[in-house]
């Protein structure tokens, strides 16, 4: 990727996240989101519009056209709008909101909010799988995922998981759901063709993010309170070594060729090479962001830009 990173800033903080990998979520515990609609065409390099949250208290989602960077109408969600996914065909934004326990979905095409879709108590991240047809939002605090059937926009009955669910992610063959318990300090799995739990997996302590290679084989787990990510091979289920980042590390993307994850701490990124699942020399978000800290990260289909989110507060 040649080190080509660019960030966007929002009310409180903001999360990102791109259409075009379904596989990767980060836990934005449901305070700030952005996501980018898929291209219009194979043949176009970047998203064309961004959906932004802008954060606590605001409760409004604003479109952004990338190729000219200006705003359209925001768009009036809830209270406490967060975490952000897309479906694969573009036509559909889901915005969760912590603070009404709800998700709305967005027409993409007319940029109107439709009627929101009740799910647990305090929910924290979204993941479509790759066919659309179900969107997965974990919920803190009633330790939850609710499915979501897209096509009607109703939610299914609620699967218990672990502590704190914060962030979820879903595999590219859209057979397994790896939800990151925050509060327990494992993933635990869901089987999606049945929305049972399987065995939890044991990580670092207060895992915060979630991304998976593009082939399916490795998960990558960032532990917050540890400071480390933790690989895990998804054909075993079984946790490697693991990879010491630093920094308070709380989102996690992959380049789409499968070759690098990178992790966003507070104060830096730092680039994994996930053929040896080492980690590089961090980059540090001061210096290229001219702020401190990092929250999101994610990775243009082409994988020549990381568009991070950085914190912020805006008068």
């Amino acid at each position: 990727m040649n080190g080509n990173f660019t960030h966007m800033l929002g009310a409180v903080v903001a999360g990102i996240a791109l259409n075009a990998s379904c596989v990767a979520s980060a836990g934005a515990a449901g305070v700030g989101g952005l996501a980018a609609r898929a291209p219009a065409s194979s043949a176009d390099p970047v998203p064309v519009t961004a959906y932004v949250a802008s954060g606590l208290f605001h409760g409004k989602v604003t479109p952004i056209r990338t190729a000219t960077n200006s705003a359209l109408p925001a768009i009036a969600v809830g209270s406490h709008p967060g975490a952000i996914a897309i479906t694969p065909n573009g036509k559909t934004a889901y915005v969760i909101d912590s603070g009404g326990n709800h998700v709305t979905p967005i027409d993409t095409a007319t940029n109107k909010a439709l009627p929101a879709i009740r799910v647990g108590e305090n929910p924290a991240a979204i993941a479509i799988t790759p066919d659309g047809r179900t969107a997965y939002v974990a919920s803190c605090i009633s330790d939850t995922v609710t499915p979501i059937r897209t096509a009607t926009r109703t939610a299914l009955k609620a699967i218990k998981v672990g502590a704190c669910p914060d962030a979820i992610a879903i595999s590219p063959g859209g057979t397994t759901a790896y939800v990151a318990d925050r509060g327990g300090a494992r993933v635990t799995l869901i089987r999606t063709a049945t929305n049972t739990v399987l065995k939890a997996i044991k990580v670092g302590s207060g895992p915060s993010a979630i991304a998976v290679t593009p082939d399916g084989k490795i998960v990558y787990v960032a532990n917050y309170r540890s400071g480390t990510v933790t690989p895990i091979r998804a054909a075993t289920r079984t946790a490697l070594r693991a990879i010491p980042v630093g920094g308070a590390p709380e989102a996690i993307a992959i380049t789409p060729d499968g070759k690098t994850a990178y992790v966003v701490g507070r104060h830096h990124v730092t680039p994994i090479d996930t053929a040896t699942n080492t980690a590089g020399p961090p980059i540090n978000a001061n210096q290229i962001f001219g702020v401190p800290y990092s929250e999101s990260i994610a990775i243009t289909p082409d994988g020549t830009t990381a568009y991070v989110a950085t914190l912020t507060r805006v008068k």
